[in-house]
C-alpha cells in the first residue's frame, strides 16, 4: 500500500478544498483535516456548532458529507481512499483516519462526481419534477452502501405527512429564541466565508410554493422562477440504523452520494434537516418510512434551462481548515 507521503502536497492541499465544498448545517463547515505521513485525519471542531445543535448530529451530518466529497475527490485526483470510522474511542469528534493508495484508472464517472462537487448548488425555491425518476434512482441506488444509512423514496400519496411535519417545524420553532439567534447569526451578510449569503435565501412568496421547506429570516427577493408556481420536486428521506455517531456519520456520506449523483444527471438539489430536529416531527416520518431514525431529507428536482446559476456559497480558507504536520 502506498503511504500517504507519496500523494503530493499539492494535490492533497487541492482535494480537500474541493472536499469542503461539501454542504453543511447553516453553512457552518465543523470540519478540521490534520495531515500527517500516515495520511489524513477528519475531527468534528467544536467551536463550529451551531448553537441549537446540542447533541452534534447537524455537525456529524456536515461531516460525512466533506468525508465523502473528500473521497470522491481524491478518486478523480487518481487516489483510492480507505476510511477508518471513529478510530479513536477515547476521542469522539475524531471522526476518521483515512490513507490512501494510488489508482492505476480514473473513471469517467469518478470525473463527474467530482466535477458535480464544483456545480452543486442548494436550490431552495420550486423544482420542477424530474422526467425520468425510475432511470435515475436505478442509477443512484448502483452507488449507494445501505450499510452506511437506509433511502426512502416519499410517494406523492405520503408526502401530505411531510406538509404536515414542515408546518409543524415552523409553528413550534417559530417562538424558539435559540433558533432565530441561530439563523440569525448564520444567514448575516456581513461574513464572507461563513452562513448562507443573501441570494441563496427565497423570500416568503417564493418560500409558500414550496410545501416542504425551512423558513428563514425574510428576504425581499424579487419573485423568481414564475413558470414553477409548486414545488414538483420527488423527496427522500435518509435513515440511520441506529442512534449513533457512526451511523449519523453515515447519513452524512449518503447524503453527499444522493446529491452529487442528482448533480452529475443535470438535476438541482436541497438538502432538509429541521423537520427531523423535533421529536413530534421525526414520529411523522418515521410513520412514512417505517425507519426509526430519519436524519435528513434532499428534493431532488429539475431547475429551468437556461436559468441564472448562482455563485457558490463562501467557504472558510483552507489554511483554517487543514494543518499539514511533518
Amino acid at each position: 500500500m502506498n503511504s500517504m507521503t507519496t500523494v503530493p502536497t499539492d494535490v492533497l492541499a487541492r482535494t480537500v478544498a474541493l472536499a469542503c465544498r461539501a454542504p453543511s448545517y447553516h453553512n457552518s463547515q465543523p470540519w478540521q483535516w490534520i495531515a500527517n505521513r500516515d495520511g489524513l485525519d477528519l475531527f468534528l471542531d467544536p467551536s463550529r456548532l451551531v448553537q441549537t445543535d446540542l447533541n452534534e448530529r447537524q455537525a456529524l451530518i456536515s461531516c460525512g458529507a466533506v468525508l465523502d466529497h473528500l473521497r470522491v475527490a481524491m478518486a478523480a485526483a487518481g487516489w483510492r481512499a480507505h476510511i477508518d470510522r471513529l478510530p479513536d474511542s477515547k476521542n469522539s469528534e475524531h471522526l476518521a483516519s483515512i490513507s490512501f493508495t494510488e489508482m492505476t484508472v480514473v473513471s469517467d464517472g469518478d470525473r463527474r462526481r467530482a466535477e458535480a462537487i464544483v456545480k452543486r448548488r442548494t436550490d431552495r425555491l420550486p423544482l420542477g419534477p424530474v422526467m425520468d425518476w425510475a432511470g435515475f434512482e436505478t442509477a443512484l441506488r448502483s452507488r449507494l452502501d445501505d450499510t452506511m444509512a437506509l433511502v426512502d423514496v416519499v410517494s406523492d400519496a405520503d408526502r401530505s405527512e411531510l406538509v404536515e411535519a414542515t408546518y409543524l417545524t415552523n409553528v413550534l420553532r417559530f417562538y424558539d429564541t435559540n433558533d432565530f439567534e441561530a439563523l440569525h447569526r448564520w444567514t448575516a451578510p456581513f461574513e464572507a466565508s461563513e452562513g448562507i449569503p443573501y441570494d441563496s435565501l427565497v423570500s416568503a412568496a417564493e418560500g409558500e410554493r414550496v410545501d416542504v421547506g425551512r423558513k428563514f429570516l425574510p428576504t425581499h427577493h424579487p419573485e423568481r422562477r414564475p413558470q414553477v408556481p409548486n414545488d414538483f420536486s420527488t423527496i427522500l428521506v435518509i435513515s440511520a440504523h441506529e442512534h449513533t455517531r457512526r451511523d449519523t456519520l453515515g447519513c452524512g456520506e449518503t447524503l453527499s452520494t444522493v446529491l452529487l449523483e442528482a448533480t452529475a444527471a443535470g438535476l438541482a438539489s436541497c438538502t432538509l434537516t429541521h423537520v427531523t430536529e423535533l421529536s413530534v416531527t421525526r414520529h411523522l416520518i418515521e410513520r412514512v418510512t417505517g425507519r426509526a431514525f430519519p436524519q435528513v431529507l434532499a428534493r431532488i428536482g429539475c431547475a429551468p434551462e437556461n436559468e441564472h446559476f448562482p455563485p457558490p456559497t463562501p467557504r472558510r480558507s483552507l489554511a483554517d481548515v487543514l494543518t499539514i504536520k511533518p
